[in-house]
This record gives C-alpha cells, sequence and structure tokens, in this order.
C-alpha cells in the first residue's frame, strides 16, 4: 500500500515522502497514529506543496538569523543550577536551555540545529557557545552559577 508520511518514521523514511509499506502496518499502525495518510495523487500533491512551503519557511529563518547573527557576539547570558561543593552541576545545562534564556534575555531566536554545542555544560563558570549559520560564525558567553 502507498502511503505519505506526515511525520518522520524510523527505519521507514522521511516527513511528507512517499512509501510502499505493508497493508497491514498502514491501516494499523501508521494510519490511526496519524503518521501517514493514504498515498492518492490528491495525497501526494498536497505533501509536495507543503514541503515546498516548509523549505520556504526554513530558508527565510537562516536568512533573518545569518542577518542578525552580529548581534549574538559578544552577549552574555547567566543561568543558575545546583551543583555540589566542587562545581559540577546535578543536571547539565543542554542546547534547549540555552535557547531559551537567550531569547528571554536579549529576545533573539536561534534554533538548535545553528548552536553549536558537543555536550552539555555540566560545570559553573564561564562557557563560551558558538552559534553557526552557513559560512557566518558569531559566538557568546554562558555564565553558570550555583544556586545559594
Amino acid at each position: 500500500m502507498r502511503v505519505v508520511l506526515l511525520q518522520d518514521v524510523p527505519k521507514l523514511g522521511r516527513k511528507y515522502e512517499l512509501k510502499n509499506v505493508a497493508d497491514g502496518y498502514a491501516v494499523n499502525m501508521l494510519i490511526p497514529r496519524g503518521l501517514a495518510v493514504y498515498g492518492t495523487e490528491e495525497a501526494k500533491k498536497k505533501a509536495d506543496q507543503q514541503k515546498l512551503t516548509e523549505i520556504a519557511k526554513e530558508k527565510i529563518r537562516e536568512d533573518l538569523l545569518i542577518k542578525n547573527i552580529h548581534s549574538i557576539e559578544g552577549v552574555t547570558i547567566e543561568m543558575i543550577g545546583k551543583a555540589n561543593e566542587k562545581g559540577h552541576l546535578f543536571a547539565g545545562i543542554h542546547k534547549e536551555e540555552i535557547i531559551a534564556e537567550l531569547k528571554k534575555q536579549t529576545r533573539l531566536e536561534i534554533y538548535p540545529e545553528f548552536l553549536v554545542l558537543e555536550k552539555p555544560i555540566k560545570e559553573v563558570g564561564e562557557h563560551e557557545v558558538k552559534v553557526a549559520v552557513g559560512d557566518k560564525k558569531a559566538s557568546f558567553k554562558v555564565v553558570v552559577k550555583e544556586k545559594e
């Protein structure tokens, strides 16, 4: 049976792709869970249109960030976390938390795929975080303080 995927499905395919799957898998798993729809020509055309719209939005979002990337340079944001006596945080600070705090303090919205952070921040102190969009790069500081 042909289906159009509405979301990324592990080991099957990406969003908006047309796939051939077993009838039972489509009828009992993919369609009831909202992961896919029947692969009619109309559904395929609609999926192609949505894919083009999504690509255009992504391009606009990236262009806007490229224009504003210089305003990120030199920004310092402060975060607070629980730490032990040696300065090691009990819970690491992840990309999503950094992005939320950056947005709250500077009103700049960065998406996780543009933030360069190899691993979560797990220590109190000053850390440099890089942002890379295309060939443009910037960095800002995250100061982690111990919760008192």
